[in-house]
């Protein structure tokens, strides 16, 4: 399939719809877009390649064999723009009337109204690549690191989704409660049930007891700041029972080794913030069998280096802040 070099370029962005339907939820670009875009618009808009002995490049400069490429557009500028569909020129030329000469594609049977619609919600979804690449050669020097953050914020997002699934928005009484004690509570996204907790504008008031208040939102509760409050280990019996927390910060507190045994219970926990605590290699042990940990800062502690690489080889990957 040809694509002309202007805006209408974009259109074979829209064979990707050809396979959907809303109720196929989230569209898999790797496994559902992919495909289509090799089957009809590849052989016009890949990498520069022989063919017959004669190079060949990609029409309109616009490439659809990589994220990035697809991203950078062609000689006329960006083809999609995530988030907004009315402003991708990918959506303007399959909706134009048919005697337009940008309507696409220029070939065959023009898209469906139900294949417009799912193209449109691809697009205003965010045009999600979900971590596929593609074909890296002549990719800018900073894509390759960037693309490689982009793969990490993926799975950060894809942690919590996982973590969110099933769960249904906590009760409006026990948050308000919460609140009217000190704690201050938001949620992580908008469209999240889960919901992060501190006490940062009342820390010499967070006691154990306010923490156990936390206990009817116990399956809410995924991020949990405690630093520099004056809870004692008692505060962590309860933390123990917080089934979804990932993150929680325990820095300049006076937790001690002991309190660090009721910790063993969180299985999503992967980050702990230790700095500034009197917690030693004893204490350090005890997260040995917390096998989802990604990061621990130790800085500050009482832990020396024989503990960490003790933590380190229980735990293949985490990383620990030690000095």
């Amino acid at each position: 399939m040809s694509i002309s070099v202007n805006r209408s370029a974009c259109l074979v962005l829209g064979s990707l719809s050809l396979i959907l339907s809303p109720a196929s939820g989230a569209i898999n670009f790797e496994k559902q877009i992919l495909p289509i875009l090799e089957k009809r618009c590849m052989e016009c808009h890949k990498a520069p390649h022989l063919e017959n002995g004669k190079k060949k490049e990609p029409k309109g400069e616009l490439r659809l064999d990589a994220a990035w490429a697809i991203l950078k557009g062609g000689e006329n500028g960006p083809i999609v723009k995530p988030g907004d569909a009315s402003k991708s020129g990918i959506y303007e030329v399959v909706t134009l009337p048919k005697d337009d000469d940008a309507f696409m594609p220029s070939k065959g049977d023009p898209m469906t109204p139900e294949e417009i619609k799912l193209l449109k919600g691809w697009i205003d979804a965010g045009a999600d690549f979900a971590g596929w690449r593609g074909n890296m050669e002549g990719a800018p020097a900073d894509v390759a690191a960037a693309a490689a953050k982009a793969a990490r914020v993926r799975e950060h997002e894809i942690f919590y989704q996982e973590l969110a699934a099933g769960l249904k928005p906590a009760d409006e009484q026990a948050t308000a409660k919460a609140k009217a004690a000190g704690a201050q509570i938001s949620q992580l996204k908008a469209d999240s049930p889960l919901v992060r907790v501190d006490f940062l504008t009342g820390v010499s008031k967070c006691t154990d007891d306010k923490v156990a208040g936390l206990l009817p939102l116990k399956d809410h509760i995924a991020q949990l700041d405690l630093g520099r409050t004056v809870i004692t280990d008692a505060a962590l019996k309860t933390v123990g029972q917080l089934s979804r927390l990932a993150s929680l910060d325990l820095r300049q507190t006076k937790i001690t080794d002991a309190g660090l045994e009721s910790l063993t219970s969180l299985k999503k926990l992967q980050t702990l913030n230790l700095y500034g605590t009197q917690i030693t290699d004893a204490g350090v042990a005890h997260l040995a069998s917390i096998k989802s940990l990604k990061q621990v800062f130790l800085w500050g502690s009482k832990a020396t280096d024989t503990g960490a690489e003790k933590l380190k080889a229980a735990v293949p990957g985490i990383q620990i802040t030690l000095k």
